[in-house]
Order: structure tokens, then C-alpha cells, then sequence
């Protein structure tokens, strides 16, 4: 079973993409080069990715005492990759990109997500980059962020340290000016860099020439202390090995050092690390202390690393969504293949009957829907997504607008709702397999060890639910939830005109009616606590009413096309989930509507 087929439904029968080729940045593109780059990310990943995602799991990364070693596959697939010039892909022409629409880009690495998660594919290399065009000196964005674009150099993320996790206000990472100079150094105001940071994916490898660290860390106040809270913290480039101003390696190595290698159950294949800068280990010019570059203004640092975290939170609900493909299509493969039980006849079952493949039981039958359902429609809702990103860059000012605050609202969702329930579908995947599922002779039981981190990578269910519920639907006067709203009452008046969707786009209209009632319900007291208290039933229901409004969409664009079985799959899949689905927020809603504090009143010593 082929992932492309899907892929080409939801690009061009469902968001028209071809329709960009009329916008400026996109005119040089067509119908055939979105193909052609599909085409070549489709056998990259069948040729350097998939045979080798059981070997990255098994071959874990390893330290020899000097050096990460990571297997060979890995090495010859981030080459492959860069090669292909994915990673600068929707960059402009003059720094090597071709001006690819993030949509098409978000398809095509789609492939590799569902080929190796564990392998990668310079997600956050590209986040990193991105974040410097947007924030960095022009000197940062010529010798960083086009050096990460060629592959020549990879990047990080450094938030996260062992003491505060995902409390960013807690970050203890110092920066000092590093000289009376400081200031004057092309590459940005000069710091060094002392403390900790921990969970950093692809922290050390040796897969590029060089490791491009974005660090978060607080600049003391006059009398050596730290500015508590977030609006202290500010953002840095800390390179593994120092450059010049041509981005030129100058021998000298970074006060950057490896304190171990964080061993996962799943995503064994990509090194996740505490790294201690300025430690000592690694003196620069005879001090300790990571030399590292000021990105924008002192303090704004988490404003900057938001650009990269809101990507990164998109990128996780792809690997998310592309773990449920990938446990889906083999789980399916399984079903038609296994034979086994006897149908049930009006005298009950005939044991001399031969016996059928598991996929004539109804109930796995259901178990594949379900799958299908969750898989197909958070790939789905990250493309739509993916699309409000072209629509913010390349649209008119007030389209490009609404796509920015549609967008603010649905990240929680593209980022929660598919590492929930793609890890369900991951887990139904198990269970067609029966007993075979939980043995490394078949690899679903590795697609959910990779996608149970989703749930927490990039924050977890409850961050993103109290930025749903406390910030996004509030924000400016509550316009973006209301221009979700008009978007699924577009759908909904569409749905309603024929029979049979009608059904969905009734239910559908209860339901978004009814998050809106409780949105308001949970701040009737104007109270957080209380409000606040839900916050994931509340975002689980939310996301429930935005992919049955995905779900419904497709549908209809499913509808309009020649009747085939994929099209009887589509409109299944919706109807699953209308049926099935749907229905479970009424329990959700109800705890946030009250404001149930049942959790949170409870007192420690009862538990």
C-alpha cells in the first residue's frame, strides 16, 4: 500500500495547491515540479530510510570515548537528503532554495517521517535556520543559517535543563559579556556561556561539519543575579566548533561538551543529550566558558524561540501523524494477509469451514477505520496548516492575517491531537497483530515506542492545553476562535446540501457550538485556577471538533470525485469518526463547562 495516493488527494483535489503557481514567489512552479519533488522524497525514503528504521532502533547511538558513533544508514540518509536540497526548499532562489511552497515541502517530508522517524530529516536543523532569517544579523544568516540550509552544519534547540524542564522560567543558563569588546564582534555581541541543558536532539553527532546550538540563557543584572521569569531569558548561538565571518572552521573547539547520551524507548536512532556548556572541558582562549552570539535583543530571547518552537510543534505532529500511517498500512497488510477464525452463520460458527482473513471480522474492521480515520486526518489537518503558512507569507495582507491567527489557534492541536491519537492508532496496530505485535518480528510495537515521546516532546498535553484554553481563544478579543468558526460554518453550509453529509454537518454545528459555550463557561469566574483546571479535556474536545470539521472537508472534496474505493474509504473514514468519535466530547466539555476541581483540590496525601 502506497502513501502517495493520499498525498496527491489532499494537495491537489482538497487544498487545490496548484493555485499558488498564480502567486508571484511560486510562478516558476507547476503541477510537474510538486510531483518531481515528491517523486524524489518518495524513493529517497523507500531507498535510505525504511530499510534501515529496525537497524537505527537496534543500533543505538553510542560514545566511544571521544565521538557519537551513529550507524552508516544514517550517515548516507542525511547525505541523500541534503543532497536533495530539502532542507533549503522553500527558501528563496538566492540562497540556494527553490521557493517551494511549505505545503508541498510538508508532503514531501511526510515520506521520510513515515519511512524513519528515528532516522530524521533536519527538522530542526531547517527550524533553527528559519528562526535566524527571521531574527539574526544578516553576518548570522550568511554564515549560520545558509551553512544549515547546505547541510554542511546541523542545529539545535537548547531550552529544556535538567532542573526545570519545560518551566522555562526557571532556566539557570548564565551569560557574561566576554570582553570589554564584547559588543563589537561581527557575529553578534560576544557572551560566554555557563550551565546545562538536557534533552537536546541531535545534540552530538558527527554528521555535519558542525553543530549550530541555539541556547536560552539569562544575562545577570548588575549585582550578578539572574532576572527571574521568562522576560529575562535571551537567546544565543553557540556553535560546537568556532567559525570566522566566511564561515570558515577556525580549529579552535567550543567550551561545548557531551555529559551523556539519554537512552529513550523509542527514537533510539537519533542521539538525545545533556550537553554542559562552559564547564571547562574545552578551554577557548585560555578560559572555560561556551563562546556564544547574541540572536535580537537582550531578553527577547523566548519571543525568538518561539519561531522555532511553534515549527517544531508542527513537525512533531507530523512524525506523529506519519508513525499512525505507517502502523496503519501495516496492520491493514497484516489483516488481508492472516487467516484466521470462521464466520459466524445462523447456526453459529462451522468448524469445518476454512478460515477466513482477519480483515472480514467486523471488529477489525473497526480497529483499521479507527486507524485510518486518525491517520488520514491529522495528516489532513497538518497540511491544512502547512497551507495557512503560504497563505501568511504569500497572501494578500488580510488573508495573510487571518492565516497567522488561525494558525496561533490550531498549533496546539496539530502539535496534541495526532500524538494522541495516532499513538491510539499505533496501539490498535498492536492489536491486529494479536500476539505478534508485541515481537520485533513485526514493527508496529517500534512505531508506538517512536510516537509515545510525541506526547511529551514539544510540550505536553497539559502546556498545550492551558495555551489553548488561556491564551489562543483569548487572544485578540477572541478573533481567532471566531474565524475558526467561520471556517467550519463554510463547511458545515456546504455539508448540509448533501444527504449524505448532512448528518455529519448537523452534528457538526452542535459541536462547535457547544465549545464555544464552554469557552465561556470556564472563564465565567474570570478565575484561571478554575478555568484552567480542564485544560486537556478541554483541548482533547477542541481537537476532536477541528478534525471532524478536516474530516468533513475532505469529505466533500471525496464526494465530488469519481466513485472508486478510495473515495468509499474517505467518505468511511468520516463517517467513523462522526459516528464514533464526535460523541466523546459531551464528557469532555462538561468538566470544563463546571469547572470541575476534583483534581485539582485533591489533597496530596489522598492519592
Amino acid at each position: 500500500m502506497s502513501l502517495r495516493p493520499t498525498i496527491d488527494f489532499l494537495l491537489n483535489d482538497w487544498l487545490s495547491v496548484e493555485r499558488l503557481n498564480q502567486r508571484e514567489r511560486f510562478a516558476d512552479h507547476s503541477r510537474e515540479t510538486f510531483d518531481a519533488v515528491l517523486d524524489t522524497c518518495e524513493r529517497i525514503a523507500r531507498e535510505k530510510y525504511a530499510p534501515f528504521n529496525r537497524l537505527v532502533d537496534t543500533q543505538e547511538p553510542h560514545f566511544d570515548g571521544e565521538k557519537v558513533v551513529l550507524p552508516q544508514a544514517t550517515h548516507d540518509a542525511q547525505k541523500a537528503y541534503a543532497e536533495s536540497g530539502m532542507l533549503s526548499a522553500a527558501q528563496d532562489y538566492e540562497v540556494g532554495g527553490m521557493q517551494l511552497p511549505y505545503t508541498v515541502e510538508a508532503a514531501a517530508n511526510a515520506f521520510f517521517a513515515m519511512a524513519s522517524v528515528s532516522i530524521g530529516s533536519g527538522m530542526l536543523s531547517v527550524g533553527n535556520a528559519n528562526l535566524l532569517m527571521a531574527h539574526g544579523s544578516d553576518l548570522q544568516k550568511q554564515v549560520f543559517a545558509l551553512n544549515e540550509f547546505s547541510g554542511r552544519w546541523s542545529g539545535t534547540m537548547c531550552l529544556s535543563e535538567p532542573q526545570a524542564g519545560s518551566s522555562l522560567s526557571d532556566v539557570a543558563t548564565r551569560a557574561v559579556p566576554d570582553g570589554a569588546d564584547f559588543e563589537g564582534d561581527p557575529l553578534g555581541p560576544r557572551y560566554r556561556l555557563k550551565g546545562h541543558k538536557m534533552w537536546i536532539s541531535a545534540g552530538e553527532h558527527e554528521l555535519t561539519e558542525n553543530i549550530v546550538h541555539l541556547v536560552l540563557a539569562k544575562i545577570p543584572d548588575e549585582h550578578g543575579k539572574l532576572v527571574p521569569g521568562v522576560k529575562g531569558i535571551s537567546l544565543f548561538i553557540v556553535p560546537k566548533k568556532l567559525v570566522d565571518t566566511d564561515g570558515q572552521l577556525t580549529g579552535e573547539r567550543n567550551d561545548v561538551a557531551l555529559a551523556g547520551l539519554n537512552h529513550k524507548c523509542g527514537w533510539r536512532g537519533t542521539t538525545n543529550t545533556l550537553l554542559n556548556f562552559g564547564e571547562g572541558k574545552y578551554p577557548v582562549r585560555g578560559s572555560s566558558g561556551a563562546i556564544g552570539y547574541l540572536v535580537g535583543q537582550p531578553g527577547k530571547g523566548l519571543q525568538c524561540m518561539f519561531h522555532m518552537m511553534n515549527e517544531a510543534r508542527i513537525g512533531v505532529g507530523m512524525a506523529a501523524t506519519m508513525l499512525g500511517m505507517a502502523g496503519y498500512h501495516a496492520s491493514l497488510d497484516y489483516a488481508k494477509n492472516r487467516p484466521q477464525g470462521r464466520p459466524m452463520g445462523a447456526g453459529g460458527k462451522d468448524a469445518a469451514a476454512p478460515q477466513v482473513r482477519i480483515i472480514e471480522h467486523a471488529d477489525v474492521k473497526r480497529m483499521l477505520l479507527a486507524q485510518k480515520s486518525y491517520a488520514e486526518g491529522a495528516l489532513a489537518l497538518e497540511l491544512y496548516c502547512a497551507r495557512l503558512v503560504d497563505e501568511q507569507h504569500t497572501g494578500a495582507p488580510a488573508a495573510a492575517d487571518d492565516a497567522r491567527l488561525l494558525l496561533e489557534v490550531l498549533t496546539p492541536i496539530a502539535k496534541s491531537w495526532p500524538s494522541e491519537w495516532c499513538l491510539e492508532a499505533n496501539s490498535l496496530a498492536i492489536q491486529v497483530h494479536g500476539g505478534y505485535g508485541y515481537t520485533r518480528d513485526f514493527p508496529v510495537e517500534q512505531y508506538w515506542r517512536d510516537n509515545r515521546l510525541n506526547m511529551i516532546h514539544e510540550g505536553t498535553h497539559g502546556i498545550q492545553g492551558m495555551d489553548l484554553l488561556g491564551r489562543k481563544v483569548l487572544m485578540e478579543n477572541g478573533k481567532g476562535l471566531a474565524l475558526l468558526a467561520g471556517r467550519v460554518n463554510a463547511t458545515i453550509e456546504r455539508a448540509i446540501q448533501i444527504p449524505e453529509l448532512a448528518a455529519h454537518a448537523n452534528a457538526l454545528g452542535k459541536a462547535l457550538q457547544d465549545v464555544g459555550a464552554t469557552t465561556k463557561a470556564a472563564w465565567a469566574t474570570a478565575n484561571p485556577t478554575e478555568a484552567l483546571a480542564n485544560a486537556v479535556p478541554y483541548l482533547q474536545a477542541f481537537g476532536h471538533t477541528v478534525l471532524a470539521w478536516i474530516s468533513l472537508d475532505v469529505a466533500l472534496a471525496a464526494h465530488a470525485a469519481e466513485d472508486s474505493p478510495a473515495r468509499t474509504g474517505r467518505l468511511a473514514a468520516a463517517r467513523f469518526f462522526f459516528h464514533y468519535e464526535l460523541p466523546k466530547i459531551g464528557a469532555w466539555l462538561q468538566v470544563v463547562r463546571t469547572r470541575d476541581l476534583t483534581c485539582a483540590d485533591l489533597a496530596e496525601d489522598a492519592f
